[in-house]
């Protein structure tokens, strides 16, 4: 008997901390924001199959007297089918140490919550819905004030730093790419640091100020990212930027926002630094210019985009100069105008920017190009937006061989985009792969000519390529979102 108790109280501990796993790991993939793990999910299905059943299960368990059936079905139904899931899914959990804490309180919680029981005999072990909830609780309660610490140590740092001159880059699109190419442009003049990968939001710049800014830096570029107004403002009054980026803005996250002005609002929150000098905005943002904004956008003609790279001209200083760099997409002519200007406002010269263009390296997994197999891929898998991906068909369209396409379509976004999108693709491509169950639907009825093929496990990828591409052909990987969207 004394037997049985124990392997129900461990099986009950591991339980809790599985529905745990699940839980923080649907948290961390939106930035611990329950909220949008509750009402923004677009796989609901896996809430019921891996948390509502299983809880509900186990609750009927001990109405029904049914303790026996309910283990079977934990150990021999729901743990190898939460491995296999965690198999498939290309996002996997961090086990960062806000995710060691979090495991920490549900273990403490869990345990404690046991021992009572056992002790006052007065209870069973059939609490796994408050121990989540203080495991939850606790953690942000801990993380908000390790967060303000944090915060106030990454602003004092900041301050210390006299010669420190910080860019801080929004957009609805493009502002890793405007990172990237900047960095590289100032490099050669200054100590010059940028965020790394899509590190842009409040709680990642903290972190980088505190752990990776080198003391020495006299150019701190910086992404501001955003799911909710106010989100850009954080950033803005934490960075207190001395100068402003604001890319091309479109529909991107446009479930969040509702409306494109609200989009445009949030993305403008990026002046309200008290150092602000200059910022230079995209005309996509419909502002006004004034002693401190610049707009920028419709300075650029004559773009050239080709599989060889892109060659534009643009009015600066009020004269026309010819720019080009080894990139592909004719989209970049627009992110590059963004640096030229901020290069060309910290002092560089013309001729030394047009000669930091030509040593431009591609931003990994944006319209990258690699030769395998005697196959031509382009690897576009970080470009999501609508403009962005047009862009990059046009950009295969002149290639002379077969066009295969693997893309889930544009991810958190309207049908109407997609729509639109894929009459592009089937005009262009003899082969549309589509991952992922999100946009299969539209892709799948405006896509009338071209091959279409669904690809529901993207760890299929390899075999299906080996079946539907050739030597000669032209691979483009468009947008590589998550399987959880």
């Amino acid at each position: 008997m004394q037997s049985i108790k124990l392997l129900t109280l461990f099986s009950h501990i591991l339980f809790t901390l599985t529905l745990g796993w699940y839980l923080i790991t649907n948290l961390q993939w939106y930035s611990y924001k329950l909220e949008r793990v509750l009402f923004k999910h677009k796989k609901v299905q896996w809430h019921i199959f891996y948390f509502v059943v299983p809880l509900f299960a186990y609750y009927m368990m001990f109405h029904f007297e049914m303790g026996l059936y309910f283990w079977v079905y934990f150990y021999l139904g729901l743990l190898p089918a939460l491995y296999l899931w965690q198999k498939k899914i290309d996002k996997k959990l961090v086990y960062t140490p806000r995710v060691k804490r979090f495991f920490l309180f549900l273990a403490l919680a869990v345990i404690f919550q046991d021992i009572l029981c056992l002790v006052s005999q007065r209870c069973q072990l059939d609490g796994v819905f408050l121990p989540l909830v203080a495991a939850v609780g606790a953690s942000y309660l801990f993380e908000k004030f390790l967060f303000l610490s944090f915060k106030k140590e990454a602003q004092k740092k900041l301050h210390s730093m006299k010669d420190l001159r910080i860019i801080a880059i929004t957009a609805s699109y493009g502002k890793t790419s405007i990172k990237n190419f900047l960095y590289q442009i100032l490099s050669a003049q200054f100590a010059t640091y940028m965020t790394p990968r899509s590190v842009n939001t409040l709680g990642g710049l903290v972190r980088d100020v505190n752990e990776e800014l080198p003391l020495r830096t006299q150019i701190y570029i910086a992404e501001a990212g955003a799911r909710a107004r106010g989100d850009i403002d954080e950033i803005a009054r934490f960075l207190n930027e001395d100068y402003a980026i604001v890319g091309s803005i479109g529909a991107q996250h446009i479930e969040y926002f509702k409306t494109l002005q609200n989009i445009r609002d949030t993305k403008m929150e990026i002046l309200n630094s008290n150092k602000l000098k200059k910022a230079f905005v995209h005309e996509s943002a419909n502002v006004k210019p004034n002693e401190k904004v610049t707009l920028y956008g419709n300075n650029i003609s004559n773009i050239e985009a080709t599989l060889e790279g892109l060659h534009f001209d643009l009015t600066i200083d009020g004269k026309e100069e010819s720019f080009q760099a080894p990139l592909l997409g004719a989209f970049h002519a627009i992110n590059l105008t963004a640096a030229i200007m901020i290069a060309r406002e910290l002092g560089l010269e013309i001729p030394q920017i047009k000669k930091a263009l030509l040593g431009l390296k591609q931003v990994e997994h944006r319209l990258q190009k690699i030769e395998a197999g005697g196959k031509l891929i382009i690897d576009d898998s970080f470009n999501g937006n609508f403009e962005g991906m047009r862009a990059s068909y046009e950009l295969v369209r002149q290639f002379p061989g077969r066009k295969i396409l693997i893309t889930p379509g544009i991810i958190e976004s309207d049908e109407a985009s997609n729509s639109k999108l894929a009459h592009i693709m089937d005009s262009i491509f003899d082969t549309v792969i589509i991952t992922g169950s999100t946009n299969a639907e539209v892709l799948y009825r405006e896509i009338k000519k071209a091959k279409k093929l669904l690809l529901k496990d993207k760890s299929r990828m390899e075999e299906t390529l080996s079946q539907h591409t050739a030597s000669g052909d032209l691979i483009l990987f468009s947008n590589d979102a998550p399987t959880f969207i």
